[in-house]
């Protein structure tokens, strides 16, 4: 499948990145421990990306249409600005994110990876759906990932936009010791 491409504009521009849990930082798999626990596998290299965009000065959150225990810790750990949970509407929500945090849709990159997503991603100036997203979530964004979802797709993401702000050799020199 051909890759979109992204102008350097919508990319250098993002200050937030938002993401839904389920099919972006998961694989989509959901697993019942019992009655009233489930759990969720998380890429531990999509959390050292959104690490890198916490430590680069970019603001990060999830726009979940579920909630569970794990994903609140989950972005807890990651130190994630925005955490909301059995959203109904995303898009709702993402105006009053914008809104509240002074920011425009082109500053904005949002991973969505199905069709609840698509009210988001065509508002974001940064559009992006994992290898494996809905063929009509693929079709909508402006870019899409080599890898699936949970598989490293939010870490591709996280490259992409320290890279092309000019932010990743700092960050690598300042964490191997070096100064940038």
């Amino acid at each position: 499948m051909p890759r979109k491409s992204l102008s350097r504009f919508a990319v250098r521009g993002v200050r937030l990145v938002l993401m839904d849990v389920d099919g972006v930082m998961t694989d989509g798999g959901i697993f019942f421990m019992d009655a009233r626990s489930e759990g969720r596998i998380f890429d531990a290299k999509d959390g050292v990306g959104i690490w890198l965009l916490r430590r680069a000065g970019l603001m990060t959150g999830i726009l979940s249409g579920r909630t569970s225990p794990a994903v609140k810790r989950r972005a807890r750990e990651l130190g994630m600005e925005e955490i909301h949970l059995k959203v109904v509407n995303k898009l709702e929500i993402y105006e009053e994110i914008l809104l509240r945090r002074g920011l425009s849709d082109g500053s904005v990159c949002f991973i969505g990876d199905d069709v609840v997503d698509l009210g988001v991603l065509a508002r974001a100036g940064m559009s992006v759906a994992p290898a494996d997203a809905h063929p009509a979530v693929r079709k909508a964004v402006r870019y899409v990932t080599r890898a699936r979802g949970g598989q490293g797709a939010v870490r591709e993401v996280a490259d992409l936009i320290l890279t092309a702000q000019g932010k990743m050799e700092g960050l690598l020199q300042a964490l191997n010791g070096r100064r940038p």
